[in-house]
């Protein structure tokens, strides 16, 4: 089985232009993001990739209903709200919270890793600890705090995580690797939550 990184698109690869952030390489690199959670074990953070995948569904069914002007993820959010405005029917957002939810929960996996990196000695569970408290645990009722916890601690070692995406191979271009795709999806993280959050569309 070759690496993970070596069978999903990089968020460093996804095209960024004067226009914004391309949707259809976004939603790939997401899609790449969720084979990310299978690595860390079954049923660990299951809630989280079930969120993301049904946000990446909800933005990717708000792209394919109007393909011509959500060419970039900012355009689609854009669109989206002036056919509400404009339309004398009840029309719900639908691709937009999608989007909020979506940006925020690559923003957990994104801090998670950059903790991870830039601790070397560093378990897995504080890097999703101190990440989950930074980015989710003020989005969630106590029940799912709760639930949250028990999951966190059910993370695999590092060494034992770092083995299942290196898959045999050199451990040293996969930290190379993964801080390029971390590189990248920060960047779109931090340039969307900033356009949504200025443009009144929702707080990640």
């Amino acid at each position: 089985m070759p690496p993970y990184f070596e069978t999903v698109k990089s968020f460093v690869d996804v095209p960024i232009s004067e226009k914004g952030v391309e949707t259809q390489s976004f939603l790939e690199a997401s899609d790449g993001l969720v084979q990310l959670f299978d690595l860390l074990g079954s049923g660990v953070f299951g809630f989280v990739q079930a969120d993301i995948r049904g946000n990446i569904q909800g933005v990717r069914s708000r792209y394919e209903t109007a393909r011509d002007a959500s060419g970039t993820l900012e355009s689609l959010v854009e669109h989206e709200h002036q056919e509400c405005a404009c339309s004398a029917t009840q029309v719900h957002k639908h691709g937009t919270p999608c989007l909020v939810r979506l940006i925020r929960g690559l923003a957990f996996t994104c801090k998670a890793l950059q903790n991870m990196q830039a601790d070397t000695s560093s378990e897995l569970y504080p890097c999703f600890k101190r990440s989950y408290d930074e980015v989710l645990r003020h989005h969630h009722s106590f029940v799912i705090r709760s639930i949250v916890s028990v999951a966190i601690r059910a993370v695999p070692r590092r060494s034992d995580f770092y083995r299942s995406i290196a898959q045999g191979g050199s451990v040293e271009r996969l930290d190379e690797e993964l801080a390029n795709w971390l590189m990248g999806l920060d960047g779109i993280v931090k340039r969307m939550s900033t356009f949504l959050e200025n443009g009144g569309y929702g707080k990640v």
